[in-house]
């Protein structure tokens, strides 16, 4: 009997044994898309995913480049991926021009709680403020965030006519630097060092950041698919309590994070991302906003009224439902969303 008993013994541990791998190998793949190159703000991505703390979450999450969060927020209404990171704005447009599209992505958790968007001009145009705008050329991409929102920083500042010029984004700033347009839209930390890189000198820009005058929108957020939230919500708290865990990083080190978007594009320029890191985490991260509402979260009655901003400026099918866009049922625990910390 006691051979018997020994040998029951032996079979079930070797049974446990064969199986755990393969309740180790039980992570859920993921298909993840920024909204833009891998640049220094992917660093809040990258370096989650570099330390390993999604694979800890018991995810296997792929993260791509993207072109726009007009795209992104397209793509993950498709269904070709899960998450992804976007402009709120462009997810309002979105649901209020497709209302009754079945796949509606939804935001689940606030990361730039301040547009990083601005107008930016050389000081020899001038222009030194919003009234300044009246009557000049300005120019970016017809889908830039900033030109997007433009009526809304207009009606703010009372400002008049404008004239627009589109381009493709890689000229944005050398138009700017040659003279062809007397001001272009942009995210601050994009666009500003792009034109030092055109040998523009920093001293030589005047920024004029729509939060500082009088447009607090929401910048970008963290997007799902519906799928994902009728499927695997699981999944989702998992990967929002890895990213808030890199996050901490990515602002206690921004260098060091650096080296995480540079194994994902060698051609980098280290000190150029690193900086436009920094500026990112300063201006929109680490704002004054999002240390008072809370990383992660929002003001329900500033999103009603973005949403009601979005709108009117974008001139939608119907009205943008707040209600419809924001989940905040998959954020992590207070303690894990305390990440953020006070300027010196």
């Amino acid at each position: 009997m006691k051979k018997r008993h020994f040998l029951q013994a032996v079979a079930a541990t070797t049974l446990a044994a064969g199986m755990a791998p393969a309740f180790a190998q039980a992570v859920t793949p993921l298909k993840f898309q920024l909204d833009w190159r891998f640049e220094g703000p992917a660093a809040l991505f990258l370096t989650p995913a570099a330390k390993g703390y999604f694979k800890e979450a018991k995810l296997d999450v792929t993260i791509d480049a993207g072109n726009g969060s007009g795209g992104t927020v397209t793509r993950v209404a498709s269904g070709t991926y899960d998450i992804g990171f976007a402009d709120l704005a462009a997810l309002m447009e979105f649901h209020a021009n497709n209302p009754d599209a079945p796949n509606k992505p939804v935001a689940v958790m606030m990361v730039y709680n301040n547009t990083p968007a601005s107008v930016m001009a050389l000081k020899k145009s001038g222009i030194k403020t919003p009234a300044d705008l009246n009557g000049k050329k300005m120019g970016a991409p017809v889908f830039d965030a900033g030109r997007r929102a433009f009526p809304i920083f207009a009606k703010a500042n009372n400002i008049g006519n404008v004239a627009w010029t589109a381009m493709d984004p890689p000229l944005r700033e050398t138009m700017l630097a040659r003279g062809d347009i007397d001001a272009i839209t942009g995210f601050t930390f994009t666009s500003l060092l792009n034109l030092e890189a055109r040998g523009v000198k920093a001293d030589d820009v005047v920024v004029l950041q729509y939060p500082d005058y009088g447009v607090k929108l929401y910048g970008n957020v963290i997007i799902v698919s519906p799928k994902l939230i009728r499927e695997n919500p699981q999944a989702i708290k998992a990967f929002l309590g890895a990213f808030a865990k890199g996050v901490k990083d990515v602002l206690a080190n921004p260098a060091a994070a650096i080296a995480d978007v540079k194994a994902r594009d060698g051609i980098i320029n280290t000190e150029l991302e690193t900086r436009r890191l920094k500026l990112c985490l300063d201006t929109v991260v680490n704002s004054a906003d999002a240390r008072a509402e809370g990383f992660g979260q929002v003001n329900p009655g500033r999103l009603s009224l973005m949403a009601s901003q979005v709108s009117d400026a974008f001139n939608t099918k119907t009205r943008v439902n707040p209600d419809a866009i924001w989940n905040a049922s998959f954020l992590p625990s207070k303690a894990d969303l305390n990440v953020l910390t006070a300027k010196k």
